[in-house]
C-alpha cells in the first residue's frame, strides 16, 4: 500500500464551453489521478502572453498515490482525451484544457519533462488566486514565502473576475447538487432498475412506486372499461400519499432523492385509460394534490420502442402484464410526449435506450449517467 501525497493543480481552458470542460475534467483527475480534495473558486482571465480567448481558471488539491512523473503523465492523458494537442514551440496558444502541476508535498523537481514548484506560479495571478482559495499559508520550498504574500508582491495587473457557479470536486457531489431526479418511461423501460443503481452508486434516497401492491391492477388488465376508474383513483391515492411523504421526509445519511417515477404519470396514465367525463372528474382531484408535490430537478425520460418494452415485459414475468397490447403501450408513450412538451426544457432529459442495455453492460450504464451528467452541466 502506497502512501497519499499532496499535489495542487492549476487547470484552466480558453475554448469550448470552458465551465463544462473544467468540470469534466475534475470529475477525470478524481477519477484516473487521486482523490481531489479541494477545489477553489473559478477565475476569468485575459490569455497569458498571447491574443486569444479569456481564460476559466482554477486551483485544485488531490491526494495521489502516483509519483510526480507519474502523475504528470496522467494529467497528459487527460489533456489529449479533451482535444488539447501540445506541439514543441514555446509559444502559448489557446487551448481546451490546460493541467499543471504547481506543488506536489514540498519536493522541488527540476528535469527535462518537469519542473516542480511550477516555474511561473509566482509571476501569474490566474495560478495565485485561485491557490490562496484553498491553500493560501502552503509554503513555496525554494521562495519560503505563503500564497497569500506571493499573491500580494505579485506584479501580474490582469483583471481578474471571480465566476459566479462553483466547481465540484467529484461525481457524487455532482449529483447530491441535483436535490431530487426522477427516473420516468413506458411500462418495462427499465426505470425502477436505473433508479436503484443510481441510489446505490451515489447514495440516493431511493423512491420506488409501489404497483405491485394495487389490487385492481390484475382485473384492469382482463377488463380495462369496468376497472379502469377504480384502478387510476386507487394510483393516484396511494402515489400521493407516498410521495409526499417519501419526498418531504428527509434522509441526513443520503445525499439527494431519487424515484423511479413522478405524480405527473397518474394523470398520463389516465387519460389514456379513462372515458372523458371519468377523466375530467379524475384531473380535478389531481390538479389540486399536483400543487403540493414536490417537482424533480432533473425529469429523466427513458424511451423505448413499443416492440423492445413488449420483450422486457415478457422477460420479467410479471403475469398480469402478459396481455399488454402493443397499441396500449403507444398510447401511453404519446401520453407522456405531450406532457414533455409542457414540461420546463431546463428540467427534462429523453434518453433513447433501445439500443443499450444498461443491466447486463456496464458500459450503457455509464453512457447514461454521462448524459444525465452532460444534461445537468448544460441545463442546471
Amino acid at each position: 500500500m502506497g502512501v497519499y501525497k499532496t499535489a495542487y493543480l492549476s487547470i484552466g481552458s480558453n475554448l469550448g464551453n470552458r465551465e463544462i470542460l473544467l468540470q469534466k475534467a475534475i470529475f477525470e483527475i478524481d477519477n484516473k489521478a487521486g482523490d481531489i480534495r479541494q477545489v477553489s473558486s473559478v477565475y476569468e482571465t485575459p490569455s497569458w502572453g498571447f491574443e486569444g480567448e479569456d481564460f476559466l481558471n482554477a486551483c485544485v488539491e488531490i491526494q495521489t498515490l502516483l509519483s510526480p512523473e507519474e502523475l504528470l503523465s496522467k494529467l497528459l492523458t487527460i489533456e489529449k482525451s479533451f482535444g488539447r494537442k501540445r506541439t514543441e514551440s514555446h509559444s502559448y496558444q489557446s487551448r481546451t484544457l490546460d493541467l499543471d502541476i504547481i506543488y506536489y508535498e514540498h519536493d522541488i523537481i527540476k528535469t527535462e519533462t518537469l519542473t516542480i514548484p511550477h516555474p511561473k506560479l509566482q509571476d501569474r495571478k490566474f495560478i495565485l488566486k485561485p491557490l490562496a482559495d484553498i491553500s493560501p499559508q502552503y509554503y513555496h520550498p525554494i521562495l519560503n514565502k505563503d500564497t497569500r504574500n506571493l499573491l500580494q508582491e505579485c506584479k501580474d495587473k490582469s483583471i481578474i473576475t471571480k465566476q459566479i457557479k462553483k466547481l465540484f470536486k467529484n461525481r457524487h457531489t455532482f449529483f447530491a447538487s441535483f436535490e431530487y431526479v426522477a427516473i420516468e418511461g413506458n411500462i418495462g423501460a427499465g426505470k425502477t432498475t436505473l433508479a436503484t443503481k443510481i441510489s446505490d452508486d451515489f447514495n440516493a434516497k431511493l423512491i420506488l412506486e409501489r404497483f405491485a401492491e394495487n389490487p385492481f391492477l390484475p382485473s384492469f388488465y382482463e377488463d380495462q372499461a369496468r376497472y379502469a376508474f377504480p384502478l387510476e383513483m386507487s394510483f393516484l391515492a396511494d402515489r400521493y400519499q407516498q410521495f409526499t411523504e417519501d419526498t418531504n421526509q428527509l434522509d441526513l445519511f443520503k445525499s439527494f432523492m431519487v424515484s423511479d417515477y413522478d405524480i405527473y404519470k397518474s394523470l398520463i396514465f389516465a387519460k389514456v385509460t379513462l372515458q372523458q367525463n371519468e377523466f375530467e372528474l379524475y384531473r380535478k382531484v389531481f390538479n389540486f394534490m399536483y400543487k403540493e408535490v414536490k417537482k424533480p430537478r432533473i425529469y429523466v425520460y427513458l424511451y423505448q420502442t413499443t416492440e423492445r418494452l413488449l420483450e422486457q415485459i415478457k422477460k420479467r414475468g410479471r403475469d398480469y402484464e402478459q396481455n399488454i397490447e402493443l397499441s396500449y403501450l403507444e398510447r401511453i408513450n404519446r401520453g407522456y410526449f405531450d406532457f414533455l412538451k409542457t414540461y420546463p426544457k431546463e428540467n427534462q432529459l429523453v434518453i433513447d435506450v433501445s439500443d443499450l442495455d444498461f443491466v447486463s453492460h456496464d458500459s450503457d450504464y455509464k453512457t447514461i449517467l454521462t448524459k444525465i451528467e452532460d444534461f445537468a452541466l448544460s441545463s442546471l
